[in-house]
Order: C-alpha cells, then sequence, then structure tokens
C-alpha cells in the first residue's frame, strides 16, 4: 500500500490563475500522491497548465501541442486519449470527447474546445473493457465491479467485501494487490476511487489507477459478501464461489479457470488425483444445463458449442479430480441444521437424479458441518457441492444463500394442482414443465428417489415452483 505524502504545492501554470473549481489543478495533487491517468492540460489561450506524461518529469514543458498530443497517444496502451472539458467559474459537466486515435483529430478538438472558453485536459484512454475492474475502498469495505468506472457503486450489483479479502481475490486473479494510498501514520479513513487494469499504464507505469482521494466521514465498519454480483457474472458463478471458498481457506481441488475475458488464473489444493474434470461456468447458476465431464476436452470448442453467442457460458474450469468415497450435497435450511444427501462414490448421477440418497457414515456428515460452519462464519447460509476422499472433504461448488427445502418438500407453498413429474425422464422436459407451470399457481410433485439437494431440486427452488419429492409406487 503506497502512503500518502503531503500535498506538493501547485505546478507553475497555478500562479495568479482565476478563483474557482480547477480539475486539473485537482488531478495535479493526486498524482503527486498516487498512479493517475497521464494528461496534459491547456487554459484557454492553448498555454500549457500541467502535465503527467510517463517518462517526463511532474509538469514537464512539451515544446508544442504537437509534442503533447503524440507523447500521450505514444504511451497509450491503446493509442488513444480522450478530451475532458471544464470551467473553473462553472462546475456544470461540459463536452467530453472520448477515444481519438488521430494526432490531428486530437489537436482539431482541442483547438476548438479552448476556442469556445473551456479548459481541457487531455488524458490517456483507460478501456474499462480490458479485463479489470474500478471501485471504491473506503475503511475496510471494497466495492467493485466489471467493465465500468468507479461510479459503479452507485448501481445495482456491485460485488462488496471486506478489504483484506478483496486484497487476495485481486492477488489470485490478476497476480496483483491495487495500490490504494492511506493516510500517512497509517489508518483507512479515506475514500478512494480507483480502477484496476491488467496491463499498467497511467504516469507511473502501474496496475492501478486513481482516480479520487477524499475523506467524508466515519468509515464503513466492513462489508458482506454476496452473489450473485458483476463480478460473479463477470468470470462465471461457479468460478466465483470457489474462489471464495479458497481465500476462506476451505479445501477447494486445484482449479484453473479459464475464462472468456480474462488471462487463465488458478486457485486450490492438490487432491493427489491426476484426473480432471471440465466444468462449464455460466454466468449464473444453471443446474444440470451445461456440461460437467470427467477427462479433457478442448475448452473453446466446447463453450463455441455449448454457447455460440458468448452469452450464457463466461468461463469453464478445469479441476483435479478427487478421489471419491462419497460425494454429495449440502444445503442450509430455514430453522433447522443444513440438509446433508449423497452417494458412495462419485456424484454425478446422483446430482442429476439418477442415483437416490443413500445413508452416509456419521463422520463424513459431522467433517461436512465443520466445513459448513466455517463458511457460514463469513458468509452466512451456504449450499455446497462435496467429495469426501475418505479422508477429508472437498469442496467442488459453492453457493451463498439459504435453501428452502425442508423434508421432502422442495420449495413450500400451496398450489391448485400440483402435476406429477417422473425423475427417469431427465431434467430437461422439467424446465419445460416449469415454464408452463410458472405464474399459474400450479406446483410440481417429482416421483421417484431422487435427493432434495441435486440438480432437480436447484431447478424448482430456483424458479420458486411449490414443489416435493414423493417415492414412487412400489
Amino acid at each position: 500500500m503506497a502512503e500518502l505524502p503531503a500535498a506538493g504545492a501547485a505546478g507553475k501554470t497555478a500562479a495568479g490563475e482565476p478563483a474557482g473549481h480547477h480539475k486539473d489543478a485537482i488531478l495535479d495533487r493526486l498524482a503527486q500522491q498516487a498512479n493517475v491517468a497521464q494528461f496534459v492540460s491547456y487554459g484557454p489561450d492553448l498555454e500549457q497548465r500541467y502535465a503527467w506524461a510517463r517518462g517526463h518529469s511532474p509538469n514537464h514543458e512539451f515544446a508544442s501541442l504537437e509534442e503533447a498530443v503524440a507523447t500521450l497517444l505514444g504511451s497509450s496502451p491503446e493509442r488513444s486519449v480522450n478530451l475532458r472539458t471544464f470551467h473553473p467559474l462553472n462546475p456544470k459537466s461540459r463536452e467530453f470527447v472520448y477515444g481519438r486515435t488521430a494526432a490531428d483529430e486530437v489537436l482539431a478538438d482541442l483547438r476548438r474546445l479552448a476556442a469556445s472558453g473551456l479548459y481541457v485536459i487531455v488524458n490517456e484512454t483507460v478501456d474499462i473493457h480490458d479485463g479489470g475492474v474500478s471501485g471504491v475502498a473506503f475503511g475496510e469495505a471494497v466495492e467493485f465491479a466489471p467493465e465500468d468506472t468507479p461510479r459503479c457503486v452507485e448501481k445495482e450489483g456491485t460485488a462488496a467485501m471486506p478489504r483484506e479479502l478483496a486484497g487476495r481475490l485481486f492477488r489470485t486473479v490478476y497476480g496483483f494487490e491495487p495500490a490504494l494510498p492511506e493516510r500517512p501514520g497509517g489508518g483507512r479513513g479515506l475514500r478512494v476511487e480507483f480502477s484496476l487494469h491488467p496491463l499498467r499504464r497511467g504516469y507511473r507505469h502501474d496496475h492501478t489507477i486513481i482516480w479520487e482521494i477524499e475523506e467524508v466521514g466515519p468509515p464503513p465498519e466492513g462489508a458482506v459478501v454476496s452473489w450473485p454480483n458483476r463480478f460473479s457474472r463477470f468470470v462465471g458463478d461457479k468460478a466465483f464461489g470457489l474462489l471464495m471458498a479458497d481465500l476462506l481457506g476451505l479445501p477447494v481441488p486445484r482449479t484453473l479457470v479459464i475464462p472468456r475475458k480474462l488471462p487463465p488464473f488458478g486457485f486450490g489444493t492438490d487432491t493427489g488425483c491426476a484426473e480432471t474434470w471440465i466444468r462449464t461456468c455460466p454466468v449464473e447458476q444453471v443446474p444440470g444445463r451445461f456440461t460437467t465431464r470427467r477427462g479433457w476436452l478442448d475448452p473453446y470448442a466446447l463453450m463455441h458449442e455449448e454457447d455460440p453467442e458468448g452469452t450464457a457460458i463466461a468461463s469453464l474450469l478445469s479441476q483435479q479430480g478427487v478421489e471419491a468415497a462419497f460425494s454429495g450435497a449440502l444445503v442450509a435450511q430455514p430453522g433447522a441444521g443444513p440438509l446433508i444427501e449423497g452417494v458412495a462414490g462419485r456424484g454425478d448421477e446422483f446430482m442429476i437424479g439418477r442415483r437416490g440418497p443413500e445413508e452416509l457414515p456419521e463422520a463424513v456428515e459431522a467433517a461436512l458441518l465443520g466445513l459448513y460452519g466455517r463458511a457460514a462464519e463469513i458468509l452466512g447460509p451456504v449450499r455446497f457441492e462435496w467429495v469426501h476422499d475418505g479422508e477429508k472433504p472437498w469442496i467442488v461448488q459453492l453457493h451463498r444463500g439459504e435453501g428452502t427445502a425442508v423434508g421432502r418438500t422442495v420449495y413450500p407453498g400451496e398450489a391448485e394442482r400440483f402435476h406429477e413429474y417422473e425423475v427417469s425422464r431427465g431434467i430437461d422436459p422439467l424446465r419445460e414443465l416449469i415454464r408452463r407451470v410458472e405464474g399459474t399457481g400450479e406446483g410440481i410433485v417429482l416421483i421417484g428417489r431422487v435427493g432434495v439437494t441435486s440438480h432437480f431440486g436447484d431447478v424448482l427452488r430456483r424458479a420458486r415452483i411449490p414443489s416435493r419429492i414423493e417415492d414412487p409406487a412400489p
């Protein structure tokens, strides 16, 4: 973490300037403290005011407009600049020109805007679609989202978590922790707007860009992790859940995440098994719809085959196998302890309803309850899929939230009519039945020895269809 030095004096062009709100002077002071997007600013007279361009000393005076623009274009990763305008006596937003790549166009815009009496800041374009995130760190809380500016915190779906946990997440996904300024002498009373980028950029050529620093009162005590959020959708729901489990110190098999919009990243622990599982990772959980396969498959061919438009699957997981003695799922129940179901051996047949739940050893259930307690302490009620190797349990999927199941009830509620559905037909026809039943006040009864925690139960809970399970007639 970078410590804030005392604010330096304004640049030499600030002397004698008129009173008012000078956005470029604020940027100049910020640049003395942290990494900012490279910029050069001009007054209406086209006299240079401030300049922070990599490879040059602070407020280096360029010989000409042409030299300054060429320098910024040449040092921007996208070879692109923006033009921001302001008037110190009128804070109302003025014209903003985004993403200019041709020097002659930049110069023409600069001269035109200055001639209208505006101050102009020419800064490197910072691409919000480069795979990074933007957000705000304030006290012990960090909020962030991909493909947006720090104002993402004003929108729904922004990810939130404790600062220390967010730092470890960024280290795992991006390979670095954000360089967030702090007060001299310590403390986290600053509100810091930032963005993180896979490619280094800015005056200090770093992965973190700081956009604003201010003190606005007592900081929040922390943040509660919840998902789905915009970042979990960005990397995929399964990937995010397993990443959170690993960051919390829970046993997760060694996992390589292969996203669409980021370089691959990995986490987890060696299970001692050399087998590989390929798991498709939808934007949001879609139980039982996309491929999970024991053994290697071409990840990019699989993504193209199952999601040719690139909108449903965010990533693929290449996950180390576990020598399965027992497998199954656990879900938190309202007003009761967690429901644990599973079978001996591998659990893929159980999850898709081809094997019913079996009695599990007490030691296995006790170990799973221990994992649940550790996860719930930080995340609140959770549900997860697990594999036990005979010595310890491993988490192979994790989701936050409480189930609705109590006993053999999948989702509670009265219904005008219950449709019977034989689980032997498979899960896809059940999805079609759910689409017909939704909004009608009708319910569904699953007929078969299927687990409440199986994918059959998942799709009914997500659809909020009154439903229960009944064993088939002898």
